[in-house]
């Protein structure tokens, strides 16, 4: 992934051609007065989510509490 720098008036100009930059995968800093006032970055996918909610779910499956409550587990490591 590489990150170019553009004005704002030529970001406006070459929208299009930007939102192609970052399709694939770039990020371009948006300036105006020579100073950085946003970034277009690419959207994650949402598989990618998708993915790590399952590996958690996944974690967590068999944990016990042992018939602790999250409310007693919590009062005893405040102790």
């Amino acid at each position: 992934m590489t990150a170019s720098s553009i004005g704002a008036y030529d970001a406006k100009t070459h929208l299009p051609a930007l939102l192609d930059q970052v399709e694939r995968g770039d990020s371009v800093t948006i300036t105006k007065y020579g100073r950085a006032v946003a970034r277009l970055v690419p959207v994650r996918s949402r598989s990618t989510a998708e993915s790590v909610i399952a590996a958690l779910r996944s974690a967590r499956v068999g944990v016990r509490l042992d018939g602790d409550s999250v409310r007693e587990m919590v009062e005893e490591g405040r102790r």
